[in-house]
């Protein structure tokens, strides 16, 4: 991975790293901030994010002294969309929900990226049935510049592997049963046995979670609403509600090989 990160310094400047502050994105984090310094940071701060995502990002100023720009959505468009379709609107529809997903994200992204060659992401391969189709450098074509995803082939115990070993600072949601962090109203913890991100948009068929950062590029046909499942608390009807596992649990046993020189 660190030859992958040396050719885009190398040959794709100015390159950036879009950081959501997920587990993958703090390995991204840890490596660019120590050892490339001409690839810079952003994130997205959708205003509807997790204290815990604030608290990292403290953690991360005091642990590597940088400051890690943040875009956020248009004002205007956010009223505009609340007025309309009230401040949680993004429940009610597929439609709504990407809508929601395009005002906070996509637009910002944009504009994140302006000027930019190319632009690095925490993806991983295994992550949901959307990005199995990636590739570690391929063309986006809606930003108009190169994209490049140095985990796509790493697994959850990797990632873990990495953190644990180098002492990396990681969100708190973690520990509690989170695997993929996004919006606070659209992430949930997973149960046991449930793919790493069955917790965002979880009342969406799983074939369609995504929210335009990455374009799917499989052929599906939109599912609304999975059944029995209430979208406010993202427990399942009837049920106890959302068990609680530790990451480490999540991930599995860590590798005694991480593979940061690939």
């Amino acid at each position: 991975m660190r030859a992958l990160l040396d050719w885009v310094q190398r040959d794709y400047a100015p390159a950036t790293f879009a950081c959501s502050f997920g587990a993958e994105d703090m390995v991204l984090m840890d490596l660019i901030a120590q050892h490339y310094p001409g690839i810079t940071v952003f994130t997205l701060d959708t205003g509807r994010l997790p204290e815990e995502t604030y608290s990292l990002m403290r953690d991360v100023a005091d642990r590597y002294g940088i400051h890690v720009p943040v875009y956020f959505p248009e004002s205007a468009a956010v009223e505009a969309y609340v007025a309309q379709n009230g401040p949680n609107g993004f429940y009610d529809s597929v439609e709504l929900r990407k809508k929601c997903c395009h005002i906070r994200k996509v637009e910002p992204l944009k504009r994140a990226l302006h000027g930019k060659r190319a632009w690095i992401t925490g993806l991983r391969r295994d992550q949901a049935p959307t990005r199995k189709e990636l590739a570690v450098s391929e063309f986006d074509a809606g930003n108009g510049l190169q994209k490049i995803s140095p985990l796509l082939d790493w697994s959850l115990s990797d990632v873990w592997a990495y953190i644990k070993q180098f002492n990396v600072p990681y969100s708190a949601l973690h520990d509690r049963g989170y695997t993929s962090i996004g919006c606070a109203p659209c992430t949930r913890a997973i149960t046991p046995g449930e793919e790493v991100r069955a917790g965002r948009w979880w009342w969406e068929d799983p074939e369609i979670r995504e929210c335009g950062l990455h374009p799917d590029k499989r052929r599906v046909t939109p599912t609304v609403f999975a059944a029995g499942t209430d979208r406010a608390s993202g427990q399942e009807k009837g049920g106890e509600g959302v068990e609680e596992e530790e990451h480490g649990a999540l991930a599995g046993a860590a590798r005694e090989t991480i593979r940061i020189d690939q």
